[in-house]
């Protein structure tokens, strides 16, 4: 696995994150700042100060997207997209917060400027913070919060994805999917015995089999009102037939087969702005270049995938809105 060791970029580093009999296992981030509202705060929210690295593949990245792009911060939160992970130094970026580089720049040395002994991954968001050249989070489930939150001030944007009422029923969705689904679908790639694949694909279908009955009566996971957990759900949902079903075999359906989550997917990708945030194109090319579960590198001409078609989601009550 490449990496860092005390700052320096390695090709191959002693893994925390490995393959453990065959399963796959995902190391934690370790950047957990957070920009807060209070203007005493270590990181104030401020328009223009914190700058996002991410890639179109990265379903992590995807959900900061989505959420800034909802939350009315896309003018205020600079977003730099990754050229590429198959380098020798992975991430790499051809702009940056002192403008576009001329060469490509490395994610790295970013991490490198925050801790100059940093040992462990460069992950995908990378949230900077430019008056202290430092990282604020590189946690996706906990950079969503912090734009949920902290910056209404600024925007005025009262959408809540979070809402103290919906809360318990938020977490316990996001409990269930994570492990089986927007993490499944790695367990699943990944395993490298056929006792671990059959665990992992067995667990992924079970869920999203679960996921579809219950969207059946519900138009969205917490009820009526659109929350974060849908859209954790939505960047693995996306990436499922053009990615997952084919290179990660997650193969016993695809999304379109299923009547409830395909029309879902379809109504999740028609909210003003997500759209943007996709590019299924790359997306594919992002999955099916990765040598240890494609080694020929080919990207498939299919599927054709069409997410702008109708959906049927309107049946069900709730419009998905709710302000703090």
């Amino acid at each position: 696995m490449s990496g860092m060791v005390d700052g320096r970029w390695v090709t191959s580093m002693p893994a925390a994150e490995e393959i453990k009999g065959g399963r796959f296992v995902r190391m934690d981030s370790l950047f957990r700042d957070a920009v807060s509202a209070d203007p005493d705060a270590k990181y104030p929210a401020e328009a223009g100060r914190y700058h996002l690295f991410v890639a179109w593949g990265c379903p992590w990245a995807a959900r900061t997207l989505a959420v800034r792009a909802l939350k009315g911060l896309t003018g205020l939160i600079p977003a730099y997209y990754a050229l590429s992970a198959f380098g020798g130094e992975g991430w790499t970026y051809d702009d940056g917060p002192n403008g576009p580089v001329p060469e490509t720049y490395p994610l790295h040395r970013y991490y490198s400027k925050a801790v100059p002994d940093y040992t462990g991954k460069v992950t995908v968001p990378t949230l900077w913070d430019t008056q202290t050249n430092s990282i604020v989070s590189n946690e996706s489930s906990e950079i969503i919060r912090m734009f949920n939150k902290a910056f209404d001030g600024l925007t005025g944007n009262r959408l809540d994805l979070y809402p103290d009422d919906l809360r318990p029923e938020i977490d316990r969705w996001n409990d269930y999917i994570y492990p089986r689904i927007n993490n499944g679908v790695y367990r699943t790639g990944f395993a490298t015995t056929q006792e671990a694949y059959d665990e992992a694909v067995g667990v992924l279908f079970d869920a999203l089999d679960t996921v579809d009955a219950h969207l059946a009566t519900n138009r969205y996971l917490a009820g009526d009102a659109c929350t974060e957990a849908d859209w954790r759900l939505f960047c693995t949902l996306v990436r499922f037939d053009i990615g997952y079903h084919g290179a990660f075999k997650c193969n016993l359906r695809r999304i379109e087969d299923y009547p409830q989550l395909s029309n879902y997917l379809r109504e999740l990708y028609q909210w003003p702005g997500i759209a943007d945030t996709v590019w299924l194109e790359r997306i594919k090319a992002d999955y099916y270049g990765l040598t240890n579960v494609n080694p020929s590198r080919i990207v498939p001409a299919g599927p054709i995938v069409d997410l702008t078609g109708p959906h049927d989601r309107g049946r069900l009550a709730g419009k998905g809105i709710r302000e703090k």
